[in-house]
């Protein structure tokens, strides 16, 4: 199993390399440049400054995450052309430092989207949570403000630059549904596919999440009929999803192991966590451990174990234990116990 761990650069995480160098297992590095805004051109040096320094640790630096994809694309306006030339020439160059795979996503304004960012679990500990009714009631702006008051650190999908501009971003969305939005991104997979083919990268669309529309916002990668469309799209080798279990999970109605045995052939990526989902449609992040959530993780392992998966795996969001003070969600204690479970499951199905 090619074991990843996402982190968020020198100066901008609170867990180091050196650190998670002591995780057993762990291979490579899934990172990006973060202080880059949506559309600037990733430039050659500062791509190959970041790879350096994750490679001086042992790691591969294989997997970026994310390249994000700026809102004048999903809105297909008259900008976007500039910026889909800008996001090829970021592949390009990310390509020549080789990079193998890079994973984005496609939903509107937001990305990830909680109501508490530290939510306490009955053993003490805290997680991500989402609360249904709060997010149907509540407005946009106040949102906002619990997100930015959470942590000081940055959050990927939640750029300050971004939020300020939110009653703007809603006013270009007004009337765009969901063939609208799948329209844009199939201009925009047809742009960039035979750059990413030629530069030897897989892109890897995220499942948006939670997998259903919040404000009001069309939303695409929900389930198995957005993968089958997804794939249509285009047959290139570049064309891939991310199967992440906490995202797509978060609706029961996605059987995530059967979807395990129709999709992990198209997923260069796997984001592997658990979520624990209520009744009322309220869902909280828990441990890895099967038992403790909704997910059958036990089920997703065993079936990449019988496809023989070669993508690149990492834990996704952990809870926050142990007195920790991490960005929300991105701890190194409990990723890192992830692992450890993750690599257990894997040993057991593959000596069977």
């Amino acid at each position: 199993m090619n074991i990843t761990f996402r982190w968020y650069g020198q100066g901008n995480d609170s867990v180091q390399l050196e650190q998670v160098k002591q995780i057993p297992g762990t291979k490579g590095i899934v990172w990006a440049l973060h202080h880059k805004p949506a559309g600037a051109v990733w430039e050659k040096e500062e791509i190959q400054s970041e790879v350096d320094y994750i490679k001086s640790f042992g790691f591969h630096a294989d997997v970026v995450e994310s390249v994000n994809v700026h809102e004048s694309i999903k809105l297909g306006n008259e900008e976007r052309d500039q910026y889909i030339e800008n996001y090829k020439e970021t592949i390009r160059n990310l390509g020549e430092a080789g990079v193998k795979v890079i994973c984005y996503n496609f939903m509107p304004i937001f990305d990830w989207t909680r109501t508490s960012l530290y939510h306490p679990l009955p053993d003490g500990s805290t997680a991500l949570f989402f609360e249904k009714e709060k997010i149907e009631s509540q407005d946009p702006a106040e949102l906002i403000k619990t997100v930015a008051s959470a942590s000081d650190m940055t959050l990927p999908g939640w750029e300050p630059e971004k939020m300020a501009r939110i009653e703007e971003l809603f006013e270009a969305y007004k009337g765009m549904d969901e063939e609208d939005l799948w329209g844009n991104l199939t201009y925009f997979l047809k742009a960039i596919l035979p750059t990413a083919e030629a530069s030897g990268i897989q892109m890897a669309i995220h499942p948006d999440d939670p997998p259903w529309s919040i404000f009001g916002l069309p939303r695409i990668m929900t389930g198995e009929k957005s993968w089958e469309r997804l794939i249509a799209v285009s047959d290139s080798p570049s064309n891939g999803i991310t199967f992440c279990t906490g995202s797509m999970g978060a609706n029961p109605e996605n059987d995530m192991v059967d979807l395990a045995s129709k999709y992990a052939k198209h997923s260069p990526f796997a984001h592997l966590r658990n979520v624990k989902i209520f009744e009322n449609g309220d869902f909280i992040e828990t441990s890895h451990y099967t038992q403790d959530g909704s997910i059958d993780l036990t089920g997703v392992v065993s079936e990449l174990s019988k496809q023989d998966y070669k993508g690149y795996v990492r834990p996704d969001h952990g809870r926050h234990i142990w007195s920790e003070e991490c960005r929300p969600g991105y701890g190194l204690y409990d990723r890192a116990l992830g692992i450890m479970y993750l690599l257990g499951l894997w040993d057991a199905h593959q000596t069977k």
